[in-house]
């Protein structure tokens, strides 16, 4: 089957011949997401166990996972910017070793206060991931792939959240808790080893034929100037993307660092046989992140506009979360994963639409700044529920407002961004040295 961009190359050339490196580059950054997320994790399944030892009430575990969304959000302040200006191979680079780094040193913590500061030190250093992940995808897919591929690259979320609750356990098991955090904070220094010497920009790479540049390239001409950071706070997009995301990460981050602790409170649920459930709640939400992007790229191939198909499969995957109101009152503790695996299934079917909304109205020279505004207001949102989470669980054993809230806030995202950007219109980027918007 021919692409459009080959179909306008003479048959019989050479430049015919259409390389596939671009999904080398997703490997990469599937890879570098799933440490991101491998890194952040293993202090939610550790939860009980280090709560035990260092005895950390549930309202101190709530200002620790807090400490690491605030970071997280303020970090995203200037990684955006700062991605836009030295690209992703040096920026992605640093971040990675830095995140390893600061997961290694959880291992120098020996109570609320210095767990707190590594979470600090981790949120910082682990938030020019997204920004990163979606200034790539910009830059090396065509339109009408990229919720495909950050589909993709929100599954290495969910490989993160598999590898994390099979490994964690057996790491504190044999070795102590502090192999947990150095045995997966290693494993991040391996993927500099791949990324530095296999990325360049799709322009300049050897790998990339004539017909997949071609290809790449094959959107309409963008805007190439840089929007300043603050005059983001000007586009009804930009506040449609922060906003959804202020709605629905604080939900995401409230799944991997309290549905260990739900499952230990709820059914008595040891470290040591926390691993399959969790394996299978995130083997789930893997399968809804690649759906729910493969679902608005296929309709979208199928001639059904990007405002149609993206909104479809985020309202759908809206509905699919709503269950999670009833997750504490079930008997059963299957029927509860099974609950809240079909959550974050959802929840990543709609994210990693809710990302590439990003890419569907921004220019690529502001995609990193904007998915870093997003992040900032997605992690904030984070910061004042986890907060809220570990009073509202304090004394009374029981997650009903948290699992409320998670049911509905979906549903509100999607109706924010509806009434916002209601036909996903290009942004029309204004400069002070003009004298009209630039499409």
């Amino acid at each position: 089957m021919e692409t459009e961009a080959s179909q306008s190359i003479p048959k019989g050339s050479a430049l015919r011949q259409i390389s596939r490196f671009r999904w080398v580059i997703l490997g990469l950054v599937f890879f570098a997401t799933t440490v991101n997320y491998v890194d952040r994790m293993v202090m939610g399944i550790l939860a009980p166990e280090l709560q035990r030892i260092y005895h950390i009430s549930n309202i101190q575990y709530g200002y620790i996972q807090s400490a690491f969304a605030l970071s997280y959000a303020f970090g995203q302040l200037v990684v955006g910017g700062i991605l836009d200006i030295v690209g992703v191979k040096l920026g992605y680079s640093l971040a990675l070793a830095a995140w390893s780094i600061a997961s290694i040193l959880h291992v120098v913590a020996r109570g609320p206060w210095g767990f707190g500061i590594m979470r600090v030190f981790l949120g910082i250093s682990e938030s020019p991931n997204f920004p990163a992940a979606t200034k790539t995808i910009s830059e090396w897919f065509p339109r009408r792939e990229r919720a495909f591929a950050f589909g993709f690259v929100n599954a290495g979320t969910n490989m993160g959240a598999i590898i994390a609750p099979a490994v964690v356990p057996f790491l504190t098991k044999n070795y102590g808790w502090q192999w947990a955090f150095v045995g997966t904070g290693t494993i991040g220094l391996i993927w500099l080893l791949f990324w530095i010497p296999l990325y360049k920009h799709p322009d300049e790479h050897p790998k990339v034929s004539a017909a997949e540049l071609q290809l790449i390239r094959s959107d309409p001409p963008e805007e190439t100037r840089k929007v300043r950071w603050l005059t983001m706070f000007a586009y009804r997009q930009a506040w449609a993307f922060a906003l959804g995301k202020f709605l629905t990460d604080s939900m995401w981050w409230f799944y991997i660092t309290w549905f260990p602790k739900f499952l230990y409170d709820q059914y008595n649920l040891p470290l040591v046989q926390m691993g399959l459930p969790l394996v299978l709640v995130y083997v789930m939400s893997d399968l809804g992140s690649v759906s729910g992007g493969w679902l608005s790229s296929a309709m979208i191939k199928r001639g059904l506009s990007v405002n149609f198909s993206r909104k479809t499969a985020m309202l759908i995957c809206a509905f699919g979360v709503v269950p999670m109101i009833f997750a504490q009152n079930v008997s059963s503790k299957w029927i509860a994963i099974l609950i809240m695996g079909l959550a974050t299934a959802s929840h990543q079917g709609f994210s990693s639409n809710l990302y590439t909304l990003v890419s569907d109205m921004f220019p690529k020279a502001s995609v990193a700044s904007v998915a870093g505004l997003g992040g900032t207001f997605g992690y904030f949102g984070a910061f004042l529920f986890q907060l809220l989470v570990g009073y509202m669980v304090t004394g009374k054993n029981t997650y009903i407002v948290p699992f409320i809230c998670a049911g509905t806030a979906y549903l509100l995202a999607f109706a924010v961004i509806q009434t916002l950007v209601p036909r996903l219109d290009p942004v029309r980027l204004k400069f002070p040295d003009a004298d009209a918007p630039v499409q």
